[in-house]
């Protein structure tokens, strides 16, 4: 299987994290973990198993016993491509009529101080929290720094995945027309984002024109017109569930100076953010790279978002790039730097990179050229 389509990392690296999670669950005082289908069970043990209404949980515990996979019968085969059978993980199967929040508790000793998956529903939460001592934290701070954290194999993908949406940008010139609907060139995108490589289109944002002052605009049917400003936010995962997320900004036509000028400005900007990545600098000192000379020319007010997110096995993790986030920036951190324009009623315009932090500086996964495009 190639490096491209493999559906999980080698276990090796599978049992790293586990072991590094018991750690930082010692660290915070906590007896076990216990992690529903989502982001963090992928990222443990390489499960992409679902969340139904039905019990799957991995149990973890600070003890050093080997960890539990709490999970019904018939839902088996989603462990099937997970390191589950490599690491020796003990599976506890179960059937409808059995209680598998009394499997889970029978991992646990007695008044176990718990920590749950973010991603835990309610359905499944409540019935374990009544059995535990206390209410449960997140397992987010004890996975935080893992995750935060890219090794080898996952800045890979994540390169894999920009090489990827890049490949999508290049072919914009087919798609975006005069004429043409925002749905019907997101149809085109979404057909490129799979034939490119990845494995579904995740989101495809096409804003034109005025709704490229929405930053969060998907699509509509409003139709394009020569001279509008196109604004593209797309991205998805690659194998094994890595996300790419690039924007660049498109104008059918020759721009306004204006408009010229000031995605100029959002260019200079955006660049000055990425230069200033390395290790060592705060998150929100990126925050402000970016921001301090669009204030400066005037554009404070139409840049309304955070600089970036992190991103890996979701779209948005941490680190967020934002104002009054001092966490210090450390190798193998990866996050996208996307500054925008926006102005109500007639265009916007964001550029965005993903970033990983290197030993001593950034490398982007994203190679496309960074200005207003002309098609």
């Amino acid at each position: 299987m190639s490096a491209h389509t493999q559906a999980r990392f080698a276990a090796d690296i599978y049992g790293q994290r586990l072991e590094r999670a018991v750690e930082s669950m010692r660290g915070a005082h906590l007896d076990a973990l216990l992690i529903t289908p989502g982001p963090d069970l992928e990222y443990l043990i390489g499960s992409k198993a679902q969340s139904f209404e039905r019990l799957t949980c991995l149990v973890i515990t600070s003890d050093g016993a080997t960890p539990s996979v709490v999970i019904p019968k018939l839902e088996l085969a989603s462990l099937a491509a997970s390191a589950t059978e490599e690491l020796g993980l003990k599976v506890l199967d179960w059937v409808d009529g059995v209680d598998p929040y009394q499997l889970v508790r029978s991992t646990l000793h007695a008044g176990s101080r718990i920590a749950v998956a973010d991603a835990m529903p309610a359905l499944h939460l409540i019935p374990l929290a009544e059995s535990t001592t206390g209410l449960p934290a997140s397992a987010t701070p004890v996975l935080r720094a893992s995750r935060m954290i890219k090794d080898e194999a996952e800045v890979a993908a994540l390169r894999r995945a920009g090489a990827a949406i890049d490949r999508v940008h290049a072919r914009m010139g087919e798609f975006l027309r005069p004429g043409r609907t925002e749905a019907e060139v997101a149809a085109d995108i979404t057909a490129a984002i799979v034939e490119e490589g990845h494995t579904e289109a995740a989101f495809v944002i096409v804003g034109s024109g005025p709704h490229g002052a929405d930053p969060h605009h998907e699509v509509s049917e409003r139709t394009i017109e020569k001279g509008d400003v196109v604004v593209i936010d797309i991205g998805g995962p690659v194998e094994p569930g890595y996300y790419s997320d690039s924007t660049r900004t498109y104008v059918l036509g020759k721009p306004s100076k204006q408009v010229a000028d000031q995605v100029a400005m959002l260019e200079a900007a955006q660049a000055a953010a990425v230069a200033a990545v390395r290790p060592g600098v705060t998150a929100e000192s990126i925050d402000a790279a970016a921001r301090t000379p669009l204030v400066e020319a005037g554009l404070g007010d139409a840049f309304v978002h955070r600089t970036g997110h992190g991103i890996g096995l979701s779209v948005h993790e941490e680190p967020y790039i934002v104002a009054g986030n001092d966490l210090v920036l450390a190798p193998g951190m990866a996050f996208s730097i996307e500054p925008g324009i926006y102005f109500r009623g007639k265009w916007g315009a964001r550029i965005e990179d993903i970033v990983v932090v290197t030993a001593d500086g950034v490398e982007s996964m994203n190679q496309r050229p960074h200005g207003l495009t002309e098609l």
